[in-house]
């Protein structure tokens, strides 16, 4: 950001001051052998546990309470220096970074309020550079903290849908995630166990079949029901959940172990990650069970293009061959970071069987080299490292003369790509003039989503992350703009809905009399609200105009008197 330069040169000698209405109180102790203190005064309940799963992530931190109310003062956990502050409509919103003396960086989201000076510099840039995001980095010099003190509020902000405190630990060398509950088993009490619902059994690709299909097959734990018969090479998954304390919440399971037969098979160990493997979290679980039926199911076997450290397997990754006609014992044991620990079993019945040889289609795709989808029209490139496992795509086009494009269904299932490979979609026919109003659009289940994309010598070109039916569509609708508590504008409480129907909000400003004034972006509930009412002068007319525009370029703009 350009602002960010002419700022560190307005920076003087900055003293750590107080939050506004919050004096700083003496430093909390730390305890022995720990190098962090708790961030806050009050005991520590979590809603959220280090590597839940969630949407294409791994939960990269702990979600501490704050006992259901925004504005509780937070405390430097050890002796640092703020190295980074971000500001963002969704994500983390408001988030600090602080570099600690350690090698490991502690990072704090969902803020209410930063401390005065460091909500002075940010502000100065936010009206500099006519933004509400900001991304700023300091060095060692400028804010310097001191452990126990505080540095910011905790809140609400960001894609965030209750009072809580966000905060990571990480290795400053390399971006690893690691566990902070580990600093603090101590301050927060836990003798709950994790527990599962249901196992789920995977007959391999021409290798295997249970209950004499080749179809993977879910199981109910604890409940009576017909033996599960098996041959040949399966492998297992679980549902499962951790429970603290004190807390109606569930968390994800730090441990899975898979024996069978008393003989170890599979491992897995949620205790860091690196940012590279983030997205491995597609591998581990059953990506089409969750994009389906937002199930979450951990697989005990290792997919072959899943490098996640923190998965341990046997010779056959995890795989088991069931070739003898008797009875093969699972028996799972899950485990928290304290040791609390609970074990199922359940007997899979060796029973000779047919297994239905395996059948490729025209375009297979091997997860250990690049790969080339082609259509009429479509290309689609498939770099190595990019699939976990191999794929027998069920690929065909969808042909119609007057759309704007041919869909093009790459697969009949959602499958996921580590990172964006580049896709190329024809455009045949052409409703508006202005390329600008094209994109590349996915399809799934009746609902049409952005993967956004430019348009080039006839063809549209777009990363996408996933497998699916994709084609071209165009946007030439404005974003809508629904003012709201008029009556209040006058004081400077001024909100706004802002709203757009295909290719999402890319921008926002809006002036007061002429001026730039800061509004921020909620993510959560589509609403746009004035940051600084007591800036706007009062008691005389305003004239206000406000800018939307959505990703193909579309604007609304609407100016109001008051």
């Amino acid at each position: 950001m350009n602002g960010i330069y002419s700022l560190k040169n307005k920076i003087r000698s900055l003293v750590l001051a107080t939050i506004v209405g919050c004096p700083l109180a003496l430093p909390a102790q730390e305890t022995p052998g720990n190098p962090f203190v708790s961030p806050f005064d009050f005991p520590l309940l979590l809603s959220g546990n280090f590597g839940e799963l969630r949407a294409n992530h791994f939960h990269g931190g702990v979600d501490f309470k704050t006992q259901g109310v925004v504005g509780k003062p937070i405390r430097c956990i050890a002796d640092g220096y703020i190295s980074r502050v971000t500001v963002t409509p969704g994500g983390y919103g408001q988030a600090v970074y602080i570099t600690h003396d350690n090698g490991l960086t502690s990072v704090y989201g969902h803020l209410h309020q930063f401390m005065t000076e460091v909500k002075k510099v940010v502000e100065a840039c936010q009206y500099e550079n006519e933004t509400f995001a900001v991304d700023l980095k300091f060095g060692p010099e400028q804010f310097p903290l001191k452990q126990g003190e505080v540095f910011a509020l905790a809140g609400n902000e960001g894609y965030s849908f209750g009072p809580h405190l966000h905060m990571e630990i990480r290795r400053t060398d390399t971006g690893e995630y690691i566990d902070p509950l580990q600093f603090y088993t101590d301050r927060i009490k836990d003798t709950t166990a994790p527990r599962a619902t249901h196992v789920i059994l995977y007959p391999q690709a021409g290798k295997g079949v249970v209950a004499g299909s080749s179809q993977k097959k879910i199981v109910p734990l604890n409940a009576p029901g017909t033996p599960i018969e098996a041959w040949g090479k399966i492998a297992a998954g679980i549902k499962a959940y951790d429970y603290m304390d004190g807390t109606s919440n569930s968390y994800g399971v730090r441990s899975v172990t898979l024996y069978v037969d008393s003989v170890e098979v599979f491992r897995s160990t949620v205790d860091g990650f690196l940012p590279d493997e983030n997205r491995m979290i597609n591998a581990w679980t059953d990506y089409e069970e969750y994009a389906t039926r937002s199930s979450w199911f951990m697989r005990s076997w290792i997919l072959p293009g899943n490098t996640w450290r923190m998965l341990q397997a046997d010779e056959d990754g995890g795989v088991v061959t069931i070739n003898e006609e008797r009875p093969y014992v699972f028996r799972y044991v899950l485990e928290d970071l304290y040791g609390n620990r609970r074990t199922y079993r359940f007997t899979v019945h060796g029973k000779e069987q047919a297994i239905e040889p395996l059948q490729r289609g025209n375009h297979y795709l091997k997860w250990n080299q690049g790969n080339v989808i082609q259509q009429p029209g479509m290309e689609l490139v498939i770099l190595k490292g990019m699939l976990y496992d191999d794929v027998d795509l069920n690929c065909k086009v969808i042909a119609d003369s007057l759309d704007i494009s041919f869909d093009y269904q790459l697969h009949d299932r959602p499958v996921p790509l580590h990172a964006g490979c580049p896709l190329v979609i024809g455009v045949r026919n052409y409703p508006v003039t202005d390329m600008s109003k094209y994109y590349v659009v996915r399809k799934h289940k009746g609902r049409k989503a952005s993967a956004g994309g430019y348009f080039e010598e006839g063809f549209m070109h777009a990363n996408i992350r996933e497998l699916g039916t994709y084609s071209v569509a165009i946007d030439t609708v404005a974003p809508r703009i629904v003012p709201l508590n008029k009556p209040q504008w006058k004081t400077g409480n001024i909100q706004f809905k802002i709203r757009d129907a295909e290719t999402g909000i890319k921008e926002y400003k809006v002036y007061i009399d002429g001026q730039f004034a800061l509004f921020k972006f909620s993510s959560k509930n589509a609403r746009l609200s004035h940051v600084h009412p007591g800036r706007m002068k009062k008691g005389v007319p305003h004239r206000m105009e406000v800018v939307i525009t959505d990703y193909c370029g579309n604007v609304a703009r609407e100016e109001f008197k008051f």
